[in-house]
């Protein structure tokens, strides 16, 4: 790691409240991280050392002799101030150790400390401001809910095959002279899901976006206005419609950091929900000017390599930020403030990205409606 400058007064605070991450046994060339930075080790290397108190996102990648590197694994944990937390790499399984280690064994790693110290880096606060605004609302109770059982992040969903003594004699039976080779190809492959606890615990989008025996205009309404869609899963998964803020963030990080293609799926489908929902921007301001601030953070964090697909693929984020401005320029109902809020974020997006968000007050051709001549 490199040495880097950090405020005196900082680091003495550090010093004194600041928390240590252990792992043992990390081999030379393996790729660590912690937060929003991330190294090659060398052989000397045993953790980091003065990490503010709080939620950080540590990651490894292992290597090979050809210096390819592993599917990313990680964990996110909230450090108490002080805190030393302990892992163990098992070189074997190329993944940090699901071992425990016991409390006598960090105590002999307190006690040592001095000793310990010269092969600890040092935590890399010149990117704890823009981490924290990554995470200002991500609490406890969300990171649990949402990380997989075996308490790891992977950028890679393991699978296994759910039936492979018998699937491929039933799929072969089906087949037809008339099945393609592709087809062909397709059915006699195992059918794969995720190994029991390891998928990531999103909320789960409902099937239907109006109520059981809603009209045809009903459906309309609410398939144009998702707000029944959001109250819904508020109540289902959430302790407090902030929650669902947090659970962006989660997404977020465990995207941009930890390389999951399902997280950028879950993150997009938030946004573009809670962009469609006209009657909620006018109920929850508290709610709505919360996922502003983290959105906006979340954009100025957008990599150059992620940017197509973040925010030009479909133009999905922008097309369903032009839809939330557009609620929020029209209506009557909405706060003040989340309108300052609100024409500041597009302001920036337009400098950051050439977004044009003129003539809101105009539906778009694609979403206007089609008149048929008779």
């Amino acid at each position: 790691m490199e040495t880097m400058e950090i405020d005196q007064e900082v680091a003495k605070r550090l010093l004194v409240e600041g928390c240590t991450f252990v792992c043992t046994g990390v081999p030379e060339g393996t790729q660590f991280g912690i937060d929003m930075k991330s190294w090659t080790v060398g052989e000397k290397f045993k953790g980091v050392k003065m990490i503010p108190p709080g939620l950080h996102f540590i990651y490894i990648n292992a290597t090979n002799e050809h210096n390819d590197y592993a599917p990313r694994i990680g964990f996110i944990h909230n450090f108490k101030p002080k805190e030393m937390l302990v892992k163990k790499w098992d070189s074997e399984k190329e993944d940090i150790s699901d071992e425990v280690v016991s409390d006598e064994e960090v105590a002999r790693f307190k006690y040592n400390l001095k000793e310990l110290d010269k092969f600890l880096g040092v935590y890399p606060y010149d990117v704890y401001k823009r981490w924290t605004k990554l995470t200002n609302e991500l609490k406890d109770e969300v990171v649990s809910r949402l990380t997989p059982k075996c308490g790891k992040l992977r950028s890679a969903l393991e699978l296994t095959a759910s039936d492979p003594g018998d699937a491929r004699p039933k799929q072969r039976r089906s087949l037809s002279r008339y099945t393609t080779q592709e087809e062909r190809e397709e059915q006699l492959l195992p059918h794969l899901q995720a190994t029991p606890g390891t998928a990531f615990r999103y909320s789960r989008f409902p099937d239907r976006s109006h109520p059981e025996g809603a009209s045809p205009a009903e459906i309309t309404r609410h398939s144009m206005d998702k707000t029944y869609t959001l109250d819904g899963m508020i109540r289902a998964h959430c302790n407090k419609p902030e929650d669902l803020i947090g659970e962006l963030q989660f997404s977020f990080v465990c995207f941009v950091i930890g390389w999951s293609l399902e997280s950028f799926e879950q993150w997009r489908q938030l946004v573009s929900l809670l962009c469609s929902c006209e009657a909620a921007v006018e109920r929850r301001h508290t709610l709505y000017a919360r996922f502003l601030e983290a959105l906006e953070a979340q954009l100025d964090e957008v990599p150059e390599d992620f940017l197509v697909d973040i925010v030009a693929s479909n133009n999905v984020v922008y097309r369903s930020l032009k839809d939330l401005f557009r609620t929020i320029n029209s209506s009557d109902k909405i706060d003040g403030r989340l309108q300052s809020k609100a024409e500041r974020f597009r302001g920036r997006l337009t400098q950051k990205f050439q977004w044009d968000f003129g003539g809101l007050d105009c539906e778009d051709d694609e979403d206007a409606p089609v008149v048929v001549t008779l």
